[in-house]
Formats: C-alpha cells, structure tokens, sequence
C-alpha cells in the first residue's frame, strides 16, 4: 500500500509524455515527472519514490529527499506566510503549511523552528505542527536509564534543553548537565539519565556508569604520572574546562577522582590533585 508522506517502492506501469505512472494502490496511478527518470528505466520496474500532494491537491512521486517524513521532526525555515498559516521550505517544490492552529507562539518569516509532520484526517494533506507536545508523548514508555537514545535539540526552556529523543517522545537536558556547545536544531547521541516520579524522561549528554568512571579514573592517574604527578584541575575546576580535556561531565570526572582518592592513590585540595 501506498502512504504520502513517505518513502515507496512502487511500479511504473505506464508512459506518458509528463512522465511515468506509478501503480499506488488506493491512491490510483500516480505521476512521477519525467526530470526524475532515468534514461534507462522500464515498464515494470519498481522504484524508490517519496509521495505528497501537488499544488492541485493530487498525489505526486519525486525522487527528490525531503528534510522530513511523516510522523517525524526537523528543523527547518519558514519560507512564507499568509492569513492562514507558515509555509515551510522542506526540499519539495510544495511548502509545508503549518497552520496558526498549531502554532504554539508567534513565528517569523526566515527563521527556524522544528517542525512536526502529520496528515490531516480532514484533508488528508500533509501538515506541520510546532505543538510538538500535541503529537509526541511527554512520558516513558519503555526507556529505561543509561540506553543510548538518538535526540534532536529542539527547544530551551529554563530548565535546560528540550529533545526530540527517537522521534517519538520528550526529553529534558538541564543545565547542570551541559558541559559543552549545544544548539537548537542540532543532532546528537546522548543517554537516559533518569525516569522522574511523574514519568518525564531526563537526559544526559554522557553515560555515567562505573565502568565509565573506572576508565577515566585510570586515564587520570596515567596523566598525573606523565605530568609531575600534579594537576591543578580539582572537583571545582568550571565544567567547560574538565570537558575540553576529556570530554565528560564534570559529575563524572568528580566521581573518577572521588575513586582514585578513596584508593589513597591521590590527594586533594583546594588547588590541586597530587598523587601519594
């Protein structure tokens, strides 16, 4: 079966002199234009199509990629807008309407917001949503701590960063566990930092788990050893500064020292670690 809004294999089942038409099922023949056509093709062969609907309203084939699929997030620009909602530039000649109905805050013509793709049931074209809590669910499911999650940063507030986590929920990184340049619209792997009693998901940018810190404390008392056995990067040197040297948390270097400490094989102060 056919579905716009995504990706199809589908067959070329006849010629015409704007294109092929391909078999889609309950959508009928659909046209792929020829500027989409390789010189070699046949009839019978299957090809990979993306669907949506023409400025007529009519479902259309491109082998164009666009920057979103149904049922997905992105980041993208708006292109226009007109009395009844933001178009969006989505990589197909056809805009993307978000309509004001779902339009949370005011919005601007060439700037960047993230984006939800969905299908109206009434009209059954493809639309855009920045409600995204209206479309992805705000509560865990089956995600359990530590699992590493695929996220799309698409929006502050003043706990942290909210994320995309997986295209199908939202997440929270907070401030306190952001230790490096982050932006909205950017893409990352990250972890499940932990499930809260009332089921919302928050988010960590490494994995703090004790086989992490056991490599990092050994990597840290390798780096005294080369260095004069001194380092002036305590528990309270700023986040920034223990991330640009080796790129975890400061959580996690404080409980990597906290170990080598607790095995007397350094000493800390103020100023300094030292090794014994």
């Amino acid at each position: 079966m056919a579905h716009l809004g995504k990706y199809n294999q589908l067959e070329i089942v006849k010629a015409t002199d704007q294109g092929v038409l391909l078999e889609g099922g309950h959508l009928g023949h659909i046209l792929l234009p020829n500027r989409f056509l390789p010189e070699d093709y046949r009839i019978g062969q299957v090809m990979s199509v993306f669907l949506y609907l023409d400025t007529n309203d009519q479902p259309i084939a491109t082998t164009q990629t666009p920057k979103i699929t149904l049922g997905e997030c992105a980041y993208l620009k708006v292109a226009d807008m007109n009395k009844i909602g933001a178009f969006f530039e989505w990589g197909l000649p056809k805009d993307l309407m978000v309509p004001y109905a779902e339009q949370s805050y005011k919005i601007y013509p060439g700037l960047y917001y993230t984006v939800y793709m969905y299908q109206d049931n009434a009209s059954k074209r493809l639309v855009g949503s920045i409600k995204l809590s209206k479309h992805l669910n705000e509560y865990n499911t089956d995600f359990k701590p530590q699992q590493q999650v695929d996220l799309l940063i698409c929006g502050k507030s003043q706990l942290g960063f909210k994320a995309v986590i997986n295209k199908t929920h939202l997440g929270v990184i907070h401030h306190s566990d952001v230790f490096q340049t982050i932006r909205v619209g950017q893409k990352l792997k990250a972890y499940i930092k932990d499930i809260r009693e009332d089921k919302k998901i928050n988010l960590s940018l490494n994995l703090p788990d004790s086989k992490q810190q056991g490599t990092l404390a050994t990597k840290i008392y390798e780096d005294l050893r080369a260095n004069g056995g001194v380092s002036t990067m305590t528990d309270k040197a700023p986040p920034a500064e223990i991330y640009a040297k080796w790129k975890v948390s400061k959580g996690s270097y404080k409980k990597a020292i906290g170990s080598l400490y607790k095995q007397k094989l350094i000493t800390i102060t103020k100023e300094e670690i030292k090794l014994v």
